[in-house]
């Protein structure tokens, strides 16, 4: 859970996020790839999401030492390198419907589309952007014996299951199937992670049209959510196969990229063995339930972090044995299972990010949890000393932000509603002020990645200065507690 840029906002980065919410398309780093031969999609429900949620039994045995005994450290462990997130894959039931709300209530416009007037008879997705963040909505046509199980059926995703998509459907709901990231080469990335431990979905694809090509692989995040490398130069907005589709959003407000994904397992220990065995991560940040500061209910966390610490993977479990059942527990009932519970979407202006996105609520936009209580706010100032004006502490109030800090920064931070039918996926609105230059080995790295890939995130950013909302949480596990008994399901 995450703040702002520096110690004071650089109005004119701020303009420029907002005039560029749909700018030119992303390019990522080129690479020599091989084409490999067509593969099915691992079956929804069976080997993912058992082996998943049940990772080799050799995992290494971890103690958390919490908040108070973690020293932050970047050992440069990527077993390849790994630059930043590229898009987020939502599937759904109903892809156009989902993808204008997305668009109305985060100011994305829609930059390109598969669909049945694109000669895509498998399925509906449509892609929505602001800045760097990517979000592409899918949903399935007919199943299984129609024409949509054909070979091809025009198809940009060779490896599509229709069936499989419905499956998903049906247990989880709405809910992101596929976390993106660049990477280098994401052939080598299958293989070293596969090597790993990592569980093979889809091999090295190569796609391609006029604009270029892509390969694309995958292996499992957690539960049926798949961790999708992506390499190759490409022009176009987002895969090969899709057609290019300018429909600007009438409204722009000023989200720049993807902060970090968090994922709720109910092992913690053998899930963070698991990615750090595949992909080399480093610990970034944990928490335990002590941390937390909550009675009823809690968590254990851990933040996993890349080189250049812009892709950032937290991972939570549930606590057992408390008065109320955890939140994080709820969500794997709710969900079927592991799955990714919200996405931090950064902003260089959280005050008129939040203004726009409130603006629309009552048009079918998002909702927010419950503001924090006056008690909180009143002791604001005495948390965040001189790091907030006056005047920017008074915004937060009037606005409903929780505000923490950590040595590196400030954090603001605001949480939506759940997307969907079911209480499971969100989104947290966050900007983060840092107070320190990057250190020298992650500058380092981070250069490097942004000469291999020149939109790679800014070299200069301390990822996840600010924190995780350590000093929120009891804040926050409050207002669930509260919109969970509302809901009847704690």
């Amino acid at each position: 859970m995450p703040v702002l840029g520096h110690s004071h906002l650089c109005l004119t980065h701020i303009r420029r996020a907002f005039a560029t919410c749909s700018s030119r398309p992303l390019r990522v780093p080129s690479v020599a790839s091989r084409r490999s031969p067509k593969s099915s999609w691992v079956s929804m429900g069976g080997a993912v999401e058992t082996a998943a949620a049940n990772p080799p039994s050799e995992s290494i045995a971890r103690k958390l030492v919490g908040a108070k005994g973690f020293q932050r450290h970047n050992p440069l462990t990527d077993k390849f390198p790994i630059h930043r997130f590229h898009h987020f894959e939502f599937y759904c039931g109903d892809a156009t419907n989902t993808s204008r709300r997305f668009g109305l209530g985060l100011g994305l416009s829609q930059v390109a589309k598969s669909d049945q007037g694109t000669g895509n008879q498998k399925f509906a997705s449509y892609v929505m952007r602001s800045n760097q963040l990517i979000f592409t909505f899918t949903a399935p046509y007919n199943g299984a014996g129609g024409e949509a199980s054909g070979p091809d059926a025009g198809s940009p995703v060779p490896w599509y299951d229709v069936d499989a998509a419905h499956t998903f459907n049906r247990n989880h709901g709405l809910g992101v199937r596929a976390v993106g990231i660049v990477v280098e080469d994401a052939a080598e990335a299958f293989r070293i992670s596969t090597a790993n431990g990592g569980i093979p979905v889809q091999p090295p694809t190569r796609l391609a049209d006029a604009r270029g090509s892509l390969t694309v692989s995958e292996i499992v995040l957690y539960g049926d959510v798949v961790l999708r490398f992506l390499s190759g130069d490409y022009s176009g907005s987002y895969l090969p196969g899709y057609e290019e589709e300018a429909r600007p959003s009438p409204r722009c407000f000023g989200i720049r990229r993807a902060d970090h994904a968090v994922g709720n397992v109910p092992d913690l220990g053998a899930q963070v063995d698991y990615l750090t065995r595949a992909l080399g991560l480093h610990d970034f940040a944990e928490f335990t339930a002590e941390d937390v500061g909550t009675i009823d209910s809690g968590l254990n966390s851990m933040v996993l972090a890349s080189n250049n610490e812009m892709v950032l993977l937290p991972v939570n479990e549930p606590t057992r044995g408390t008065r109320r059942k955890s939140q994080i527990q709820t969500f794997l009932e709710q969900n079927g299972g592991p799955g990714l519970q919200h996405l931090a979407l950064k902003t260089d202006d959280v005050f008129a990010t939040l203004r726009a996105m409130r603006a629309v609520g009552d048009a079918g936009g998002f909702e927010f949890m419950p503001r924090p209580s006056d008690a909180y706010y009143r002791d604001l100032p005495s948390k965040v000393g001189d790091a907030l004006t006056p005047e920017q502490l008074s915004e937060a109030e009037e606005l409903g932000l929780l505000v923490d800090r950590d040595d590196q920064g400030v954090l603001l931070q605001i949480f939506t509603k759940p997307l969907g039918d079911r209480p499971t996926v969100f989104v947290e609105i966050i900007q983060r002020l840092c107070h320190i230059q990057p250190s020298e080995e992650t500058l380092r790295a981070a250069r490097a990645t942004a000469q291999a890939c020149p939109l790679a995130a800014n070299p200069d950013e301390v990822g996840g200065c600010g924190g995780f909302g350590k000093g929120n949480f009891s804040e926050l596990f409050k207002s669930i507690e509260v919109y969970e008994t509302d809901l009847g399901i704690n």
